[in-house]
């Protein structure tokens, strides 16, 4: 264990170091080879036969992988197809070049071998984006000579059908497609005729085309701008090495994408520091930004990162409003919009569903908000149509289903990390114009190793606590007690994958003790001891007379927390069988918790402990009464008795007086619980009540749901069980809020707050659609992952350099690839282009509607 620590600790010194100390924003984001390739073929403008810019050129040369493309890998390390273009753009450059045949020779073995079965997985699903830039890329191959397009009759002219029907209806500047055709400048066919001037006034202010390098690069052949040059120079200098699919980026998107890798991965206690530093800056700027014009073509990004950036301040205790995010939801073009380009937003609408999970009371913006981005996200899923970039990837979808499937309150901190690990390729940002933008594969393998690591070394040191809970069971007879439930080893698998605690805290072992005992208890009141026997375990622990304890008198709350007819007393003797059993186990626990803190805090809160759980046998026993007597509370009434019966405060409190900083020991007192934890008490009751009151029904007893339903007998049970659960969420949303916001309600710790959060997402996953904690089968699989079973995750290797292949010294006289591509690019004047349709041509390849492809001047000698 220790060697294992030691690992990890060396692996988070040496990230630390690379992703924070030498933080460069370019390293965290792939490189697109399909960009890269196209600045590869740009000539120098003082030679033409040489490159303009080598570093792409030789970037190409390298990053090659094994299996021959140039391109991503998806999560089962498959190429995506986005490796199709790019392979082809690449193998062009190096052709023009006269450098790297044996990488064009892999490139094509690739291209022959991979094609077809990409092109007929996709072909009913097609992304608009590859029906444009792919069939160019093929035309542009085959007149490099390449023969490419052979053996692709069946499912190639569906692709070039496909770009025809696009080119005919789309503007090249328009609102209501993302992105515009003019983005994909160099993919478009010669018979456009786009006029000079359209592509000067769609620059922007730093020289780029769409912020895109490719069109950019094409952009600056055709119109010879300065700023195009002065862009694609400033974007080499920053990435001498690949360029990637867009430029500039965001430094705050990136920083925020890394904090929200780290989480997810369950990492953020090794980088406390590190992402409290990004959070505070980048709250610093959200508070002064807005709604920065309406330019459609940076809606994604803005409402990605501003939903990123909402959950990662919210969930940190940032005051943050909803509209800082949900702005859009009252722009009806904008909505619109999304709606048309559904595809695009994906990424966008899944981090604003994410976001949502957030919600506190009275937001109802929010609840909008949600509502749109689940409608969006399962039509999405749904139907896959050709706009559905994003969804086509195996991985993303995935976390989709992840999260529409179970909410976050309802899923575990320990198993959501290993699902992020066994996602892989977690990282995906959004759909740029021909690829992904993914966080770079150099330092995700970094973190991804040490997320399996700390996952597996959290596994050994669960082993062995869940060991020593079972000894502990076992040793004081509650794990063989003849009736109820026996759940050891689910309380112990509740709170060790629910919170992200420290690895040597002994919380865990309070906490799943606790519930073992309570769980016992409550099924001996429930189902197994006379009245006689409740009455006298319940005296046993009480500080009270036995008069309080007429088991004919209906009690209620006030009378079970009142001090007045209590005398000390806190002695098992007289009992006996499952009563002394359960006694002894108590005073143990109580026992144990009070000397660690005596020994640890240097304070004795034995006498609160025990106060506590008085309290909460006196409210079994009040429940037991009832049972008995057949009497049935007012709403009002039960929720006092249940909120403590539910026994949840018993669990948080002694648990939160070990944290660092540690609960107040006078906040353990029964008379100053704070809201927090009434909201739990409550929340937990209900969400039980929900669940059982169909179990409860059958064995006699009371429940909210049935004490509302007796109350309105016209009604449905389904109208109290609406009412119920509508009461549940609005007071689980305002549990939320002070688990959260820091200073705004009380002054407990942040921790213990959590802890509380903790707790109810407990209760959220064992009751969310039915009853799992009385199951005993249905967890069986969860408790395997989180605790014995290793993350499935494999690094992928690094590429094996190839060998620099460019020439010395490049030949004067053109290659037969050159004399392709270096021909004149004629704009005619034509006015008002944007807009336009375009016309058919015939192919020149024997593809029916296909259109040539684009031509250019490489040289401005």
């Amino acid at each position: 264990m220790e060697s294992s620590l030691f690992s990890i600790e060396t692996l988070v010194k040496k990230i630390k170091e690379e992703m924070f100390t030498k933080f460069d924003l370019y390293s965290f984001v792939s490189k697109s080879a399909y960009d890269t390739a196209w600045l590869a073929m740009i000539p120098s403008t003082q030679h033409c036969d040489h490159p303009m810019f080598k570093g792409c050129l030789d970037w190409i040369l390298n990053n090659q992988k094994e299996e021959g493309f140039w391109g991503e890998l998806d999560s089962n390390g498959v190429p995506t197809i986005d490796s199709l273009p790019a392979t082809l753009a690449c193998m062009v450059a190096l052709k023009m070049w006269n450098v790297g045949d044996t990488n064009i020779k892999k490139g094509l073995a690739f291209v022959h071998e991979n094609a077809e079965m990409h092109l007929r997985e996709i072909q009913h699903n097609l992304p608009r984006w590859f029906a444009i830039v792919f069939p160019a890329m093929v035309e542009l191959a085959q007149e490099t000579g390449f023969d490419v397009a052979d053996n692709l009759n069946g499912v190639l002219s569906h692709v070039f059908y496909k770009r025809q029907q696009i080119l005919k209806m789309d503007g090249l500047v328009d609102n209501y497609h993302y992105r515009p055709l003019l983005s994909y400048l160099e993919a478009l066919p010669s018979t456009s005729d786009i006029d000079r001037q359209v592509i000067v006034k769609q620059l922007s202010e730093d020289g780029s085309l769409f912020q895109s390098p490719s069109a950019t690069a094409y952009a600056f052949v055709a119109t010879k701008d300065r700023k195009c040059k002065e862009y694609l120079q400033s974007l080499v200098r920053r990435c001498p090495h690949g360029v990637p699919p867009m430029y500039p980026m965001d430094e705050e998107i990136v920083k925020l994408c890394l904090v929200n890798q780290i989480l997810v991965l369950g990492l953020a206690e090794y980088f406390k520091e590190e992402i409290e530093d990004i959070l505070s800056n980048v709250f610093r700027s959200y508070k002064k930004q807005g709604l920065q014009g309406t330019n459609l073509n940076f809606i994604p990004a803005k409402i990605y990162k501003d939903s990123l950036a909402f959950r990662l301040l919210r969930m940190h205790g940032y005051n943050v409003t909803p509209w800082s995010f949900c702005w859009f939801i009252h722009h009806e073009d904008i909505l619109a919009h999304i709606e048309n380009n559904s595809g695009y937003f994906m990424s966008a609408m899944f981090n604003v569903y994410r976001a949502t999970d957030l919600t506190f009371s009275g937001e109802y913006e929010l609840e909008e908000a949600r509502s749109f981005s689940r409608k969006l996200l399962e039509k999405n899923m749904m139907l896959r149509n050709e706009e559905d970039d994003l969804v086509m990837i195996t991985n993303f979808q995935t976390l989709v289903k992840h999260e529409l499937h179970l909410p976050w309150i309802a899923r575990m901190d320990h198993l959501d990390h290993r699902f992020w690990i066994e996602a892989n390729n977690a990282d995906s940002l959004w759909v740029a114009k021909a690829s992904l933008y993914r966080l770079s594969c150099l330092h995700n393998d970094k973190l991804m190793k040490l997320a399996v690591e700390n996952y597996k070394f959290r596994q050994s040191i669960y082993q062995n606590e869940l060991e020593e809970v079972k000894r502990w069971s076992k040793d004081w007879c509650l794990s063989d007690m003849g009736f109820g439930r026996e759940k050891t080893t689910y309380c112990y698998f509740a709170v060790a994958v629910s919170n992200n605690l420290p690895y040597d805290s002994i919380i865990r072992l309070i906490v799943a003790k606790s519930a073992i005992l309570i769980t016992v208890a409550d099924d001996f009141f429930d189902m197994k001891g006379s009245l006689k026997e409740l009455k006298y375990l319940t005296e046993a622990v009480q500080r009270c007379s036995p008069i309080f304890f007429n088991i004919n008198t209906h009690f209620n709350a006030h009378q079970v927390t009142s001090s007045n007819f209590f005398i000390n007393r806190w002695d098992g003797n007289g009992l006996r069988g499952h009563g002394k059993i359960i006694f002894d186990a108590l005073e143990d626990l109580v026992s144990d918790i009070g000397n660690k803190h005596l020994h640890q805090q240097g304070s004795d809160i034995t006498k609160n402990l025990k106060d506590i759980w008085r309290e909460t046998f006196a409210s079994w026993f009040v429940e037991a009464t009832w049972s008995n007597n057949g009497y049935i509370p007012s709403m009002h009434e039960y929720l006092d008795i249940g909120a403590i019966s539910i026994a949840t405060h018993t669990i948080v409190l002694p648990a939160s007086c070990f944290l660092n900083p540690k609960l107040p020991n006078h906040k353990l007192k029964c008379s100053q619980y704070e809201t927090i934890t009434k909201l739990l008490m409550v929340t937990t009751r209900l969400l039980n009540d929900v669940q059982s009151f169909q179990k409860e029904q059958l064995d006699g007893k009371t429940n909210l749901v049935l004490i509302h339903f007796k109350g309105y007998p016209q009604s449905e049970i389904e109208d109290s069980i609406a009412y119920v659960k509508e009461i549940l969420e609005e007071k689980k949303r305002e549990l939320l809020e002070h688990a959260l916001m820091d200073d705004r309600f009380n002054d407990l710790p942040k921790l213990c707050k959590l802890l509380h959060l903790s707790c109810l997402k407990v209760f959220q996953m064992f009751f969310y659609s039915t009853n799992l904690f009385d199951s005993n089968t249905d967890l069986l699989h969860d408790i395997k992952k989180a605790i014995y079973i290793p993350p499935e995750y494999q690094i992928h290797k690094p590429l094996k350099p190839l060998l620099p292949l460019f020439p010395s010294k490049l030949e004067k006289k053109y290659s037969k690839t050159q004399s392709h591509l270096i021909r004149t690019f004629k704009y005619q004047s034509t006015r008002n282009f944007i807009g336009q349709h375009f016309t058919r041509t015939t192919s020149r390849v024997g593809y029916e509607k296909m259109v040539i492809s684009p031509k250019f001047k490489l040289c401005f000698a």
